[in-house]
């Protein structure tokens, strides 16, 4: 009995070998690694520059960057808010300030410079200022130039002046 049982266990198991499991043997074998397609070598790099812009439109877009961020400045001067963020904020309204004089003429841009010097020298205050003891001050001195600045330099006052 146990002769035949031997048997017959070792007959299943030869004739399973025979025949095999496909699904087992694939489920438990590794996968051929597929080669990916080499990717392209950029050999001569080319420089993206962006739309390109009339003077018209960089001066709007500027002037409107310089409004932006002035505001931010009065906002921030009005509250009290953190040393960086009054110097953040007078950093970027100069630069957009000298972005646009940039695009005038040599008149339009002795006027403006006088509003930037009247910038520059307001930031040197607001950063000698550390803890913003005097901010209402700086605030109305931001309001001048914010309201000067978009009197004589909006753009229907301006077109005519642009390079």
């Amino acid at each position: 009995m146990m002769r035949k049982g031997v048997t017959f266990i070792l007959a299943v198991f030869i004739v399973l070998n025979l025949v095999g499991c496909e699904a087992f043997v694939r489920k438990f074998t590794r996968k051929s690694k597929k080669d990916k397609a080499p990717e392209e070598m950029v050999l001569a790099p080319e420089e993206w520059k962006g739309p390109q812009m009339t003077h018209e439109e960089l001066y709007r877009q500027y002037l409107l960057y310089w409004q932006s961020w002035q505001d931010e400045l009065i906002n921030t001067l009005g509250e009290s808010n953190s040393y960086k963020k009054r110097n953040d904020c007078i950093l970027q309204a100069i630069k957009n300030l000298t972005s646009m004089k940039a695009l005038l003429n040599e008149t339009q841009q002795k006027q403006l410079g006088v509003y930037l010097k009247q910038m520059i020298e307001l930031q040197d205050e607001i950063k000698a200022d550390v803890y913003g003891s005097v901010n209402n001050y700086y605030r109305r001195d931001a309001e001048k130039i914010r309201r000067n600045i978009l009197q004589r330099f909006s753009y229907n006052h301006i077109k005519n002046d642009l390079l």
